[in-house]
């Protein structure tokens, strides 16, 4: 029989791509939405999959509702990418951000509790959780010291997920996932904040790029390929908690160059610095070390830096009009 999946924040970048790797593996696949937010579809409709999906309304604030949708939708595994989760955001809204990044995600594991503790839960880590980084490069067993209401909040649901599989036996896992990238990442975000600019530059429709740290150094990756690790972590004969890295650490600044490379323009002569875009407790260094999910999942990356700056160029370049 196919299972059936239930992916929480299917909108987004990471349940876009999860939706239509689930959708190739003849998945029944139910995507979550909250009805008081404005559903966009865009992302499921740029990879051809909206028609494959099956919607329904679910609130990560709303225990009875969740329990509601486990019974009706008898799901095998869980995936809970549903967040707030803008780092910037976080330090505006940090009781908002708790209640749905970190207690939502409890919500959602006392539901399946409540309904089927045989349920499969992926919980959507983050490696902001280390924040102020006590160890390079970063692993397992690395101390988290978080910099962020987001990243707190994120902390707080990922001891939640490891409470939940010691006390009842719940096959749940958490992806500590390091930033991974994607033409259907947000404008909100740096690297996508920079593709876009990018295209628009070298189209005539915008003259400069104001960003904040060029320092800031990141692990990044390509989504398409993180998404499967989330799969293979539920697929286990024991639940764990996993890395899911490059191992390679870039900064602000070699984004931004390569991207302007990418359309034969020197990054020097658009980008300013701008000290608004500077976070208040910021994040100097993430690099991560997937050793386990190599050694455990079989998983490993294999688009490098410099092909998935490009992947994003050429995207936004279309997207605009100017290739």
């Amino acid at each position: 029989m196919p299972k059936t999946a239930l992916i929480t924040g299917i909108t987004g970048q990471d349940g876009a791509y999860l939706a239509r790797l689930l959708l190739s593996k003849n998945y029944r696949v139910y995507g979550a939405f909250r009805r008081s937010s404005v559903l966009n579809l865009e992302r499921l409709d740029y990879l051809g999959i909206r028609e494959r999906v099956e919607l329904v309304p679910l609130d990560l604030l709303d225990l009875s509702g969740i329990v509601r949708v486990l019974d009706r939708v008898k799901p095998d595994e869980v995936y809970n990418l549903a967040a707030q989760s803008f780092v910037a955001v976080s330090f505006e809204q940090p009781v908002v951000t708790g209640d749905i990044t970190g207690l939502g995600a409890v919500r959602m594991l006392e539901g399946i509790r409540l309904v089927n503790p045989k349920i499969r839960f992926y919980q959507a880590s983050s490696s902001e959780m280390f924040g102020k980084v006590q160890a390079v490069p970063q692993n397992e067993k690395t101390p988290f010291y978080p910099r962020s209401p987001y990243a707190a909040a994120k902390l707080y649901a990922h001891w939640m997920t490891v409470n939940y599989r010691e006390a009842y036996g719940i096959f749940a896992c958490s992806g500590i996932l390091f930033n991974h990238e994607s033409p259907l990442r947000g404008l909100e975000f740096v690297t996508r904040k920079i593709t876009h600019a990018v295209a628009r530059i070298k189209a005539g429709l915008e003259r400069e790029l104001r960003l904040g740290n060029l320092e800031a150094r990141r692990d990044w990756g390509y989504a398409q390929e993180y998404v499967e690790a989330m799969w293979l972590m539920l697929q286990q004969d024991e639940p764990d908690d996993y890395v899911i890295a490059t191992g390679e650490t870039h900064s602000v600044r070699e984004f931004a160059e390569a991207a302007f490379a990418a359309v034969n323009l020197d990054w020097r002569e658009y980008v300013k610095t701008d000290p608004a875009f500077y976070r208040p407790a910021e994040v100097d260094l993430l690099v991560g070390d997937a050793s386990r999910a190599k050694g455990k999942l079989g998983w490993c990356p294999k688009v490098t830096f410099q092909e998935l700056v490009g992947i994003m160029v050429e995207a936004d370049l279309e997207r605009v009009g100017g290739k």
